[in-house]
């Protein structure tokens, strides 16, 4: 089985993509980054892009194109990765309040992560190992 070029370690459900360009029309250009179990477990957090500084214990997981001018980034830190680097994860939304700092929070749902493993023809493609 061949695995497309566009094999990625992150996605958007459409929901998310909408609630996503909501908040970028009120917030600007925006970023995720994986949380690593502080305040709300391990919920992707959206911020303003730029607001959390980014650094070398970050690893770029990918971009969302969720139809705007500019695709969402979305980090996760690298110890994390290390647990994490084999899984595909998919940025969902769901009703009810998270815990965190996340820009959702005040429109009374929060963004979960839905995760799968990587095939591997999708770790070949990603040229990870």
């Amino acid at each position: 089985m061949s695995v497309p070029a566009t094999a990625s370690r992150v996605d958007v459900t459409g929901g998310a993509a909408e609630l996503l360009r909501r908040l970028t029309a009120t917030y600007g250009p925006l970023m995720f980054h994986q949380s690593g179990g502080c305040c709300d477990g391990s919920a992707p957090m959206c911020y303003p892009d730029g607001d959390l500084i980014i650094g070398d214990a970050d690893v770029h997981l990918g971009t969302l194109d969720v139809g705007l001018d500019r695709a969402v980034p979305v980090w996760i830190s690298r110890a994390q990765f290390e647990y994490w680097r084999y899984t595909h994860l998919t940025i969902d939304v769901v009703p009810g309040r998270g815990a965190g700092f996340s820009l959702e929070a005040p429109e009374g749902v929060r963004f979960v992560i839905r995760s799968r493993m990587l095939t591997v023809d999708e770790l070949h493609d990603l040229d990870d190992d």
